[in-house]
């Protein structure tokens, strides 16, 4: 798992519809080898909403600064919620 490669996206300071077009466009980036790992000051349902429809895994969660970390990926074996420490570190 620690091979996998980080798509990032610090979506904070970004103003609508920026961080859902730049969403997008890392979605068809991923494959079985890499995540998308956005930070963003909302949960971004829209986001989330059209991922679930492609049948990503997504999981989503909001740190103690009230800011979002989502985390989306192609490959089923993939458990988001131990990556999301990774994610969270590098």
């Amino acid at each position: 798992m620690t091979d996998l490669k980080k798509i990032a996206l610090d979506a904070r300071e970004l103003e609508h519809p920026k961080p859902l077009e730049l969403s997008i466009k890392a979605l068809r980036e991923l494959d079985d080898e890499n995540y998308f790992y956005m930070i963003h000051r909302k949960n971004p349902i829209p986001l989330l909403d059209l991922a679930s429809e492609q049948d990503f895994q997504i999981f989503s969660k909001e740190d103690t600064e009230g800011n979002w970390h989502i985390l989306i990926c192609k490959n089923p074996s993939i458990n988001l919620s131990e990556l999301v420490v990774t994610a969270l570190t590098e």
